[in-house]
Formats: structure tokens, sequence, C-alpha cells
């Protein structure tokens, strides 16, 4: 059961009823409340941790959803799901058929805007603003954002047009904890720094406030003596005020963790015209040491043990991530040229070693995927090996970059695409199902997906080694298969599947994630009588259309099983080869169907969208209308 307080909130207008120390107390509560939770379900944990207090006084002061509360990216909503209404389900968090770990506009009228990725909140914000006015409205619009996502580009961008609009209740809350996943980069990043610690102007702040409070009161004169003294004492002591300079008035730095202080100027703001930024300082995990201490593991967790802070998963095999990360810096320790770059993800992507070891060919760009790609595209030009590790949802935010200035000019650039498939637990806003199909169709792009480590490690040979322009490879999120990869020294060959498992009656063509569960099924299908063939393609393109199109005709009926949309992906690339080589048989496309998968176990969900090895098996049995001989006992 919630704690005492905590189980008399079920929206947010019961916390008006609540005087301060009872907020203070309310705070603890959900914190604990959170830890308890994430304990069993795992989920964002540090991030919300850090924004109690700051979501508690903004559903104190604003009217949700009639004021219009929107978050960025989500990771720190976990305490506005609990107050609008979502306590008791709350406990269900990322479980198939329980509530999501990101805002999500069909959940709740709460959630005024759906997020996942960064830098999203203030140009929606925005929008809302502007359709507010123009239906006459006069409700407050309020975006919640992290320092992290404030410095990438699409946040820049809204922040520039907004000074522009200059809209009335139009607040902008920059949440500044100095992280994002990783610790935030960037000059930004250290401006903001420049003013939190800015001691000199909070204490001159504090004490000519002091002074004014000892003048009698003069009305008009006296508030506006008071603001040009405070304006006086920002100039001199602050480095520039970037964002009064962009058309904000700019309120800051609150203690974040003080709700006092944020109810206090929350409500002030009531009086205040033109947009508003509303810098509050928090500390990410704060309440629970092991979060405090590491917020960047603590960042996103599995289930964990709340007293040590150690994980319940049994640890295992090595992840994909630390396999790439192995092999690059045992290449870049041979080959000047190799440079890394990453967004906001240097751990994720298993890229901490090598920026150990090679921190001047290292760059982590921050939550700016657009930035990373041409930034990369110059060094290529310049005659660098550039390797740009993103994970695949993120990187379609920098899809014209690698259309416009890495293929369009030929050049080579290496793009390592992390969690490609179904991710699990953060649901569709994460999960990587379209990075096969929009990189495919590019002129010029090489696609390649590893069955296992082994062949991880040999495309990363490959990678490095291809200099006639843009690569890239995708693998999942997880552990690998725990295969010794000691003989896995030879790049793979341009180009080259390789045949696993021959077959008479139909051929299943798979690649990546999907080559182990096919050859699974292929043994499923053997005892229902159905000699199955397995290639694994390992590229989509170019694909090995002499041996597609040889198996193809072979055994006159093709299978193709990929973790990615069917729309676009290996299916049609095989079904391009085969009529191009007037071998039109049909194939029979397995993979993500056309919609958004839900959040949930992998394994559930990959079961539930037909890509295990049973149910391959079941489709291909389907489709063949054979006659089952069932010599291993299976159904006629």
């Amino acid at each position: 059961m919630p704690p005492d307080l905590l189980s008399r909130i079920d929206a947010p207008a019961d916390l008006r009823k609540l005087a301060l120390p009872d907020l203070e107390t309310l705070a603890g509560e959900i914190r604990q409340y959170i830890i308890e939770v994430l304990s069993e379900r795992g989920g964002h944990l540090a991030s919300s941790l850090g924004s109690v207090e700051l979501t508690l006084a903004l559903h104190y002061v604003f009217d949700s959803p009639r004021d219009r509360i929107v978050w960025d990216v989500g990771h720190q909503s976990y305490t506005h799901k609990i107050v609008t209404g979502r306590r008791e389900l709350f406990k269900d968090l990322r479980t198939r058929g329980g509530i999501s770990g990101f805002p999500r506009i069909a959940e709740s009228e709460h959630d005024i805007f759906g997020a996942g990725h960064a830098c999203t909140a203030i140009s929606a914000a925005l929008g809302l603003a502007a359709a507010r006015d123009i239906r006459g409205g006069d409700h407050f619009v309020i975006g919640v954002v992290g320092d992290g996502s404030i410095s990438g580009g699409m946040a820049l961008e809204g922040i520039n047009h907004a000074g522009h609009l200059k809209k009335n209740r139009f607040i902008v809350v920059l949440n500044d904890n100095e992280m994002s996943i990783s610790r935030n980069v960037g000059a930004l990043a250290k401006y903001l720094t420049r003013i939190t610690t800015r001691k000199p102007y909070l204490q001159l702040e504090a004490d000519v406030w002091e002074l004014l409070g000892k003048i009698p009161t003069l009305g008009g004169k006296a508030q506006t003596l008071a603001g040009r003294i405070k304006e006086s004492i920002k100039n001199l002591v602050v480095p520039t005020l970037l964002f009064e300079e962009l058309g904000f008035r700019y309120f800051g730095p609150l203690d974040g963790h003080d709700i006092g202080q944020l109810i206090e100027t929350f409500a002030q703001l009531h009086q205040v015209p033109g947009p508003v930024l509303v810098h509050v300082v928090t500390k990410k995990g704060k309440g629970y040491p092991f979060a405090e201490r590491d917020a960047e593991r603590y960042h996103g967790v599995g289930s964990f043990y709340k007293t040590t802070g150690g994980s319940r998963r049994k640890a295992g095999a090595a992840s994909h991530s630390s396999v790439f990360g192995t092999a690059l810096v045992e290449l870049a320790r041979r080959d000047p040229r190799i440079v890394a770059i990453t967004a906001a993800m240097t751990e994720g992507t298993g890229l901490a070693p090598f920026a150990a070891e090679f921190p001047d060919r290292f760059f982590d760009v921050g939550i700016s995927e657009q930035h990373a790609v041409t930034f990369a595209a110059g060094l290529a030009r310049e005659g660098m090996r550039p390797f740009v590790a993103i994970y695949s949802t993120f990187l379609q935010r920098g899809f014209d970059q690698v259309i416009h200035d890495v293929a369009l000019q030929g050049l080579p650039v290496r793009f390592i695409i992390d969690r490609a498939g179904i991710v699990g637990e953060d649901g569709p806003t994460h999960h990587g199902t379209f990075d096969l199909s929009y990189l495919g169709m590019i002129p010029g792009m090489v696609v390649m997906a590893p069955a296992d480590e082994c062949e991880l490690r040999r495309m990363v040979l490959a990678c490095a080694s291809y200099d006639a322009g843009p690569v890239s490879m995708r693998f999942p999120r997880g552990a690998v298969t725990g295969i010794d990869t000691g003989a896995c020294e030879d790049p793979i060959p341009l180009g080259k599947g390789r045949m696993l498992r021959s077959g008479e009656d139909t051929a299943i063509i798979a690649i990546g994630t999907m080559v182990l569960p096919s050859l699974e099924a292929a043994n499923i299908l053997a005892c229902a009588g159905i000699d199955t063939a397995v290639f694994d393609a390992r590229f989509l393109k170019p694909l090995d259309e002499e041996t597609v199109v040889s198996l193809a005709k072979k055994t006159g009926s093709v299978f193709t099983v990929e973790e990615n949309s069917t729309i676009g992906g290996l299916g049609d690339a095989v079904s391009l080869s085969l009529s191009r080589e007037r071998a039109a048989l049909p194939v029979h496309r397995i993979g993500i169907p056309d919609l958004f998968v839900s959040h949930g176990e992998r394994g559930s969900l990959l079961d539930e969208i037909g890509l295990t090895a049973s149910r391959i098996a079941a489709t291909i049995r389907g489709r063949m209308d054979a006659r089952l001989n069932g010599s291993c006992g299976g159904d006629r």
C-alpha cells in the first residue's frame, strides 16, 4: 500500500489541500514509492527521484489538465503519473498491459503530449500556446526540459521561435541536474554551471532583498527600484544572460528541492508577461544514496535490491554493445584514423573504454544526433574513419543528415546502430523497428546485421576497412550468445551471406537477431516433415542476390524473417531481387507488422508479433499447405 499521505492523492487538486510541511512529507513518500516499484519493475530511477518537489510544485500552482504541462523525454515524469490518478496503476509500470514509462496521450488527460525522445517539449508547448491564443484561451502552457535536452538543436530552435513570438503565460522550466544519460557536455552545459555556481550573485541577491525589506514601503517606485537593482546585480556578476537576450524573462537559479520556494515562484508568474524561463537546480537520484553517487548507472535500471542497490539479474554474457566497444578499441590501437562519436550515451553504446583510452579521438556531442552525423561527415572528408554509435530509435532524428551530408557525398561514415529491434519495457518510442528500412533505401549505403558476437566482431572489422562510402551495422540490446570470438579476425566479405542449413521444400532467408530463431524453427519444421533451408543474409544491402535467387529457384518457396518492419526491409529487398532476375516467386514476409509495438518484456513481445522460433515455424506451416507426415509425432 502507498504511504499515508500518498494514499489520499487521487488528483492534482488533492495536493492543494495539504500544508507545506505535508507536501515535504509527501515528497519523501513518493520517493520511497518510486524506489519500491522500480526495484521490482525497473525504469528511469535517478531522473524521477530528482524531480519530485518540482512536479508537486507545478501541480500545486497550475491547474492540470486545463493548464498544459508538457514533459520533455519523460524520464522525469513518474511523480506526475502518480499524482494524476495513476497511483495504483504505477505498480505495473512498463509491463505488458500496464502504464507506459513515458507520457502518453491515450493514457491520461494530464499527459498533454507524448514523449520518449529529447528536445521536443519547447516546440510542442509553443504550438499549444499558439493554438490557445488563436482560440482565445488564457491558460498556462509549461514545458519542463532537462539541461541535457535544452542543448539539442530542436530545443534551441523552439527557444528561438518562442523568443520571437513572445507568448504570454508560456513557461519553460529548465530542470538542471548536470546530466542527460551520460554527464552533460558542451558550452551550454558549462554556461549553466557557471550560473548555478556564482555564489557571489546568490549572496548579493539575498543581501539586497534583505536590505530592501527594511526600506519603508514606497509603492511602485520601490518595486521598480528593486527590479533595477536585481538586474544590475545579474549583469554585474552573472555571465551573459543568454535566455534574456533570446526574449525570455529569466528566474533562478532556484533550489529544485525547496518546494516552498518553487511554489512561491510559480505563483508569481501569473503576473509576468511574455515567455518565462525558470531555472531549477535539482539532484539526480535525490533521496536514494546509490543513485545520488552514480546517477549514470541508475539512470535506467532493471529490477534491483533496495538495500544494496545491486541488480536482481544474474550477471550473464557480455552485451553486444561491449563486444563492439572492445573490437573498436583493438582496431583503434592499430589505426590512428579511427574516431568514435556518440550522442549522450557513452556507456550505453559500449564506448566508455574507447573514451578512456583515446580521449582525443572520442566525441560525445550531447543530445544532438543531427550534429553527430554531419560532424562525422566532416571527419571522414579529412581522411578519418569515424564510427557513429547511436541507438536505432535516435538515429531516426539524423535521417536527413545521413542522406544529404553523408550518402549523397559518398563519405565513409560507419553507423553502429545499437538497440535495434524490440527493446522491451521502454516501448514504441524506443523500439528500433525501422532502421533496415530507412537505411536500406539510401543509395550507396551498406546495411548489415550480425547473427552472433563472432559475426559482430567480423563486421566491425569490415566497417573499418570499407572506405568506398557509408556503411551501417545494427545489433540488439542485451547479452550475446556466449560463443568464443577468438578466431573471429577476418572481415566479412561485402555482400556475402552464408548457408546454415540445406533444404528442399522451402527456404528461410533471415538477418541479424532472427537467424538463430530461424534455425530453431527449421528444426521444428523438420519434425513436421518440411525440409527447410536457412540462409543468413548478413547484408540487406548489397544483398547476396546470386545465392538468394538460386535458393528460391531450388525450393520454389521463400520466407524472409527480420526484426524490422516488413515494409521496406529484407522481404522487400528479396522480392525486388527475384523480380529483377525474372524469378518472380511469392516472398512471405515475417517481421514486425505495420504498427507501433507496445511496451513489455522483450521475449513476450517477440512471441506476440510472431518472431519466436515456434511462431515462425507455425507461420511457415500454415502457409505451406503441405501434407505433413508427422515423422516426429507432430499434428497432421
